[in-house]
């Protein structure tokens, strides 16, 4: 059993803490400032902070981990091991060389392809079969330190960013638990990642989940896929947002229409595509409350036949 400071901030990053309370001697939680949410604005405390307080366990929320009192404190907890998981900040050299096993990070990919922020969504995107976790001894690089475990995991055809992170999440936990013995015993060589093979997904903005219409359906069902739940796949109808909350694409329609236009289909709608349709499922116009698609169509004059887009 080590002495392990976890780092970790989202709902995401909670399996992997649990897990090692239960195999571990968790000496303190490492996550982000409270940040204001809601419509009042009011503090509110990470997923991790309120796992960790949840268990008594010491939690501590630096702004940044460079200032030496930061370092101070997390010495002062005499970690063997530091895991880190959607932590939110890149680990400075004083605090990667505190713990004498290292700093570990659970990365939801196989590395050395999507490193950076948004490897889930990534891998959507780009319609991969399989992802999985990559167990890393970080350095000061971003996701560039070598490899102590992998382990892969199928995408499922519905999966979205949400439901893929989950299976991850839960995946990433259990390897991290396997993997920790064995690099403590020093039975786990590290690998080096072959820079060769490196891929890099940056932040998501805003503008990303915009649907461009002329391109392929397939590729339209992973965009609303790969942004929920942010950005979002959102386009627009009568100049107001309409966000696309679930679609399938047909790629077997033959039917006739440019790309943007709205088809009526037995029991919902359509849009035509750059190739095939995606059927749209369910759709929320701005101010309004999510609504299946052929309910939305029917409440709306003219939508079929009509451009989305324009």
């Amino acid at each position: 059993m080590a002495r392990v400071i976890f780092m970790g901030t989202p709902q995401f990053a909670v399996p992997a803490l649990e897990a090692l309370g239960k195999n571990h001697e968790v000496v303190g939680v490492v996550t982000q400032p409270d940040r204001r949410a809601g419509r009042g604005r009011k503090m509110v405390p990470s997923p991790v902070k309120e796992a960790a307080m949840a268990r008594g366990l010491p939690t501590f929320q630096p702004s940044d981990l460079q200032i030496p009192e930061a370092v101070n404190t997390l010495a002062g907890w005499q970690p063997e091991v530091i895991a880190v998981f959607a932590f939110g900040q890149l680990l400075p050299r004083p605090v990667l060389e505190l713990p004498p096993y290292g700093c570990l990070n659970i990365h939801p990919s196989l590395l050395p392809r999507y490193r950076g922020a948004a490897p889930i969504t990534a891998a959507i995107l780009a319609g991969d079969l399989i992802t999985g976790v990559t167990i890393m001894l970080m350095d000061e690089g971003l996701d560039t330190g070598p490899i102590l475990a992998q382990g892969e995991s199928p995408i499922a055809p519905g999966d979205t960013t949400v439901s893929l992170t989950a299976k991850l999440a839960e995946e990433g936990a259990t390897l991290l638990i396997k993997t920790l013995p064995g690099w403590l015993k020093g039975k786990i060589q590290a690998r080096p990642q072959d820079e060769a093979l490196a891929t890099y997904c940056d932040h998501l903005k805003k503008e990303d989940g915009l649907l461009d219409w002329s391109q392929p359906a397939e590729y339209l069902d992973r965009q609303v896929r790969a942004y929920d739940p942010w950005p979002g796949a959102h386009t627009t109808w009568l100049g107001k947002r309409l966000k696309v909350l679930r679609a399938r694409p047909q790629t077997a329609w033959r039917g006739e229409g440019s790309p943007g236009q709205v088809v009526a289909l037995p029991g919902g709608m359509g849009v035509a595509t750059g190739r095939g349709l995606l059927e749209l499922q369910e759709v929320q116009l701005a101010g309004k409350m999510p609504i299946a698609g052929d309910v939305f169509a029917r409440g709306q004059r003219d939508l079929i036949g009509g451009f989305l887009g324009t």
